[in-house]
């Protein structure tokens, strides 16, 4: 049986807070150094906070968006792969902005797929 999007959107979800407890561990493991990457409050150290802050963040807003998806009579389908997709390029933003500040230019990208998912989900719910 094909998996369902709200079943997609639960899987990202699980598997981008298992991404979060592992990226966090591995930044866990220099957080003793002072001046690692430039200190606690550098650029460099503080997108890298972000990035795995957002695998929990969004990972938790898909595990919403799937469950909802369980209640309503139907779900955009563009809104389910959008909100997945700011799952997966969220933390993959921050980490290369990390690396080289010119890819901050990447941001838009899972801002605006995360908002047009959530309003197309929140405009389908309205409508039933």
């Amino acid at each position: 049986m094909q998996p369902t999007f709200a079943e997609w959107n639960l899987w990202t979800g699980w598997a981008a807070t298992l991404a979060g407890v592992i990226s966090g561990a591995v930044i866990g493991l220099f957080f003793q150094r002072e001046e690692w990457l430039g200190g606690y409050s550098s650029y460099r150290r503080r997108l890298l906070r972000l990035g795995h802050i957002s695998f929990f963040g969004l990972g938790f807003t898909n595990i919403l968006f799937g469950l909802t998806g369980r209640v309503l009579v139907t779900v955009p389908g563009i809104a389910a792969v959008l909100m997945i997709a700011s799952a997966i390029t969220m933390p993959i933003c921050c980490f290369l902005a990390a690396w080289r500040t010119r890819f901050r230019i990447l941001f838009p990208l899972p801002v605006i797929s995360a908002t047009a998912g959530i309003v197309m989900l929140l405009m389908n719910w309205r409508a039933q």
